[in-house]
């Protein structure tokens, strides 16, 4: 009998954490896809960054949001996303430059959206990878996935990747990257003048 009422509480503990995970995760699941890649590396079964991950208001960093606002958190490797009218929040895992003297903060704009972007390596790329290609048209094996939207600061972007191993690292030369299905997302939304703040 205690053995039985001990099984029961267990499966009803189970059932009820299961239960309250499921309605936790089910916002984020939301804004993040369905195919945040496992750091297993590191002896973690979760997915990367998701402790850092939690929804911000857009009033301490933006004085209004004309023509939308993107904020980008370095640390914690997040995109976060309003609209114009406030209707429309978003929420994405990013990479992030691989190292601090690569990575820019401060207040830029969206000046050009490109579906199926070129690349080309920057000449500070190319001195330290001489091995890269001069050029790589759209497609499968561009590094800049599959949208981009360039900002104001030359060679920065906000893109794809098909590597979707760098999202939720320190993994790019500089540029902040998105799973291709988010930056679509994103580019639907965005428009020609959206704020950018990377902090």
């Amino acid at each position: 009998m205690t053995q039985n009422r001990l099984r029961i509480t267990r499966r009803g503990f189970s059932s009820a954490l299961l239960g309250g995970a499921a309605t936790a995760l089910a916002a984020p699941a939301l804004a993040f896809g369905d195919d945040i890649p496992v750091d297993r590396a590191a002896g973690a079964d979760v997915p990367r960054n998701s402790s850092s991950f939690r929804n911000r208001d857009w009033r301490p960093h933006f004085d209004n949001l004309r023509n939308g606002a993107i904020l980008v958190d370095i640390d914690s490797r997040a995109l976060h996303f309003w609209s114009e009218d406030a209707r429309s929040y978003r929420l994405y895992p990013t990479s992030v430059p691989i190292s601090e003297d690569l990575t820019r903060r401060g207040r830029t704009s969206v000046v050009q959206k490109v579906e199926g972007p070129s690349w080309a390596p920057t000449p500070a790329m190319k001195q330290r990878n001489p091995e890269w290609p001069d050029f790589v048209g759209p497609g499968p094996d561009n590094p800049l996935g599959t949208h981009a939207l360039y900002l104001s600061w030359t060679y920065y972007r906000i893109h794809g990747t098909h590597d979707t191993r760098k999202i939720g690292r320190r993994s790019s030369n500089g540029c902040i990257g998105l799973y291709n299905q988010h930056i679509a997302d994103i580019f639907a939304l965005t428009k020609v003048g959206t704020q950018v703040l990377l902090i």
